[in-house]
């Protein structure tokens, strides 16, 4: 949770650039973002600098800050880095997990379940948040701080493109089924499944996007 004003702004920088309020490439100003979230400069070059580290704002030389820009080859890192930190995290967390664990994975996958199931066709903020719940919940006996927080970082920047795979409505996805195939792996503690269904996951959302013509993005 933010503790500091460089902390606020951080995460208000960071959500808009997840959401595509700040757009790939875009100039970020200092005194436009200053007024924009009515913070000073100084907390707002900390949270930029920070932003730079976590990979979602490029600097170059004197030109200043930049949104990251998102390119396939990008998506392509992006994924296979979530890969490879997350399911070291699920690993690691299945493992862990005992009977509290479970209760909180079948809660998340049950809303989460129920959101999926939905006829609404404004469903896309809720199933992002129970999305990020339940993927949270299925970590969450991990107790390594410093995966887990790779593993946030991660999951936010592939967020950017998963926007963009759940606008693809032209290509048919089951992501409840995906979700059930982890779900079940890992509440039967079958690591090695649960990690490829995991992967195909992640995945999926790369294959889509790929696909997509670059007006699309």
């Amino acid at each position: 949770m933010p503790k500091t004003l460089t902390d606020i702004v951080y995460f208000k920088i960071r959500n808009d650039i997840i959401h595509g309020n700040l757009l790939p490439g875009s100039k970020l100003k200092i005194e436009p973002l200053r007024k924009c979230y009515d913070i000073g400069a100084s907390p707002i070059r900390e949270a930029l600098s920070r932003l730079c580290a976590d990979g979602f704002v490029a600097i170059k030389g004197q030109q200043g800050f930049n949104v990251m820009e998102m390119s396939k080859e990008d998506l392509i890192d992006v994924t296979n880095s979530r890969v490879l930190i997350e399911n070291e995290v699920l690993k690691l967390s299945i493992l862990n997990g005992d009977d509290d664990w479970e209760s909180k994975v079948l809660g998340a996958f049950h809303r989460l379940s129920k959101v999926e199931h939905s006829t609404d066709n404004d469903i896309n903020i809720d199933l992002e948040k129970y999305n990020k719940i339940f993927h949270d919940s299925l970590l969450s006996a991990c107790e390594s701080k410093t995966l887990i927080k790779f593993y946030h970082i991660l999951y936010d920047q592939h967020k950017r493109y998963r926007h963009l795979a759940r606008e693809a409505i032209h290509i048919k996805r089951n992501i409840h089924s995906e979700h059930t195939d982890i779900y079940e792996a890992a509440l039967n503690k079958d690591v090695k499944s649960a990690l490829k269904a995991n992967e195909i996951h992640i995945r999926k959302t790369a294959e889509i996007v790929i696909v997509l013509e670059k007006d699309e993005w």
